[in-house]
């Protein structure tokens, strides 16, 4: 049975820091992708194609609704409501755009914005959506927003239109910034709880982000978050045969983690503690990171997730060879006790 918190009034969180937030893995692969060869290149030149900053704006400017006090009034509430919570004066403009895609995005360069899907905006309760934009608003605090730019891009890109010696030039560069950008969604995950601080609203997100479910579609029974918690606690520990390797290799080009990863995560980081800690007022302040936070600390945390998960992959991968080899032992047996019969 999981139990979740009940929510609890919205505190203010004034002058905290991204780093308060962030996962180290996040981090550390943020700083491998800026000291891979060739990405300076890459993303000036993508930056030029689309026309720089003003390019990219209009790119939503003319095909999207800017919201304000008289378009979506209250979507746009709840953006200025999560801007306070987190003492951020700087308020980014905010579009919703008509796809059926569900997602949103955090995009720029000097002068970030945020994009809401209209199938987001359709699929989400009201608590879902306040958890929504602030999930994208820790993006742009964490100066994600070029990035992820970039990295949608070229998740966008067919590798095979490009030249061939183009193309083995941008893959690691493509590579890089997918595994960048799928960290960063566990950085803005954590974002999200500590805007809308209802975890309950959070894992039902997620829910509807896997199963696409229309809250005005669905009946009282149809979607519920014990068995969905259940299947991501299946999903995580599910070792057999060549399931790790498929596990790594269908979440290789896509920008984001599984649903029910990201909720695991955020589950395992309210229980680590650290949530309640910065609600209650332990969180770094902006302007004293490097005091409060220094580098050498997250490289630290860093590389002790990337050890945890390269040891743990190598314990799953060990624990489905020996597994293999033993039922292709029991079949050996079994085939030579029928043919000596």
């Amino acid at each position: 049975m999981i139990t979740l918190p009940a929510p609890r009034p919205r505190v203010a969180l004034p002058d905290i820091a991204p780093v308060s937030w962030e996962h180290p893995a996040d981090r550390a692969a943020l700083q491998a992708l800026r000291a891979l060869p060739g990405v300076d290149q890459v993303i000036r030149k993508i930056l030029a194609i689309l026309g720089g900053e003003r390019g990219i704006r209009l790119l939503f400017q003319g095909n999207a609704v800017r919201c304000g006090p008289t378009q979506f009034p209250r979507l746009w509430g709840m953006h200025l409501e999560n801007c306070t919570t987190f003492g951020w004066e700087r308020v980014p403009e905010l579009y919703v755009t008509q796809t059926p895609v569900f997602n949103a995005g955090a995009y720029g360069v000097d002068d970030p914005f945020i994009v809401i899907h209209s199938s987001a905006f359709e699929l989400l309760d009201e608590d879902e959506q306040r958890g929504l934009l602030a999930h994208e608003l820790g993006h742009v605090i964490s100066g994600h927003a070029v990035y992820t730019t970039i990295a949608a891009i070229l998740a966008m890109v067919s590798l095979g239109a490009l030249p061939f010696p183009l193309e083995l030039v941008v893959l690691p560069v493509r590579l890089a910034f997918l595994e960048w950008s799928r960290k960063s969604e566990l950085s803005a995950d954590r974002a999200e709880l500590l805007g809308s601080q209802d975890l309950a609203a959070s894992m039902r997100m997620f829910m509807k982000m896997a199963g696409g479910a229309n809250t005005a579609n669905v009946r009282p029974g149809d979607l519920n978050l014990e068995p969905f918690m259940q299947q991501a606690n299946e999903y995580a520990t599910q070792h057999d045969g060549f399931d790790v390797i498929y596990k790594l290799l269908n979440t290789l080009v896509v920008t984001h983690p599984m649903h029910v990863v990201r909720a695991g995560a955020v589950q395992q980081w309210v229980q680590s503690g650290a949530y309640d800690r910065i609600l209650n007022g332990e969180y770094v302040r902006r302007g004293s990171e490097a005091d409060d936070r220094p580098l050498r600390d997250d490289m630290r945390d860093a590389a002790a997730h990337y050890r945890s998960e390269f040891n743990a992959f190598a314990d799953q991968l060990k624990t489905a060879a020996k597994r293999a080899a033993e039922r292709a032992r029991a079949a050996f047996n079994d085939a030579r006790t029928k043919g000596a019969a």
